[in-house]
């Protein structure tokens, strides 16, 4: 018998102040039986700091031909192509191709091996490559609950998590 997702449901007050953008949005995420809960909440961040009208989480882990975040426009064009963890460059290669603008967001105890790696190829790419700081991550996972209501606000290369349990503040640096 196959393992199921398990459903977080987030309501999100959202203070962008880097776009002027403000929002309330109701997440239902659906997380993968292989994903950790890092993975999940990096997920959630990286639709916060790209909020849009079109932003949508696609099927992840479990269809590996998408991101785990896009954008299409109404024509149906991608314009967005948001990847978490630390994909091969053929895989962003191929995004290039395909939307407009590709962004990943990696998060691990991996990343700085990853990226020493494949920082030369990344940087032939025209894609925006960052990377959260590790503790950061666990201290915000050390926040989830299965229904959340969370204040987010982001400013600078920094956002700022509150929720019922607790709060902390997650930074990240541009690599590309």
């Amino acid at each position: 018998m196959a393992l199921k997702p398990t459903i977080f449901k987030f309501k999100i007050s959202l203070s962008d102040l880097n776009r002027n953008y403000y929002d309330s949005l109701n997440v239902t995420i659906a997380q993968h039986p292989s994903e950790t809960a890092e993975r999940m909440m990096v997920r959630i961040l990286a639709f916060c700091i790209n909020a849009e009208e079109h932003l949508v989480f696609t099927a992840g882990l479990s269809a590996v031909d998408e991101p785990d975040i896009w954008a299409h426009s109404l024509d149906g064009q991608l314009n967005m192509w948001i990847d978490v963890g630390e994909p091969a460059v053929d895989r962003i290669k191929k995004a290039r191709r395909l939307a407009q603008a590709v962004k990943v967001y990696s998060f691990n105890s991996k990343s700085n091996a990853w990226w020493a790696q494949a920082e030369a190829q990344f940087n032939q790419l025209d894609v925006s490559v960052y990377q959260f700081e590790w503790q950061n991550i666990q201290t915000l996972t050390a926040l989830l609950q299965r229904t959340m209501d969370l204040s987010v606000t982001i400013t600078g290369d920094s956002a700022y998590i509150a929720a019922a349990t607790g709060e902390c503040e997650v930074h990240w640096s541009t690599l590309s």
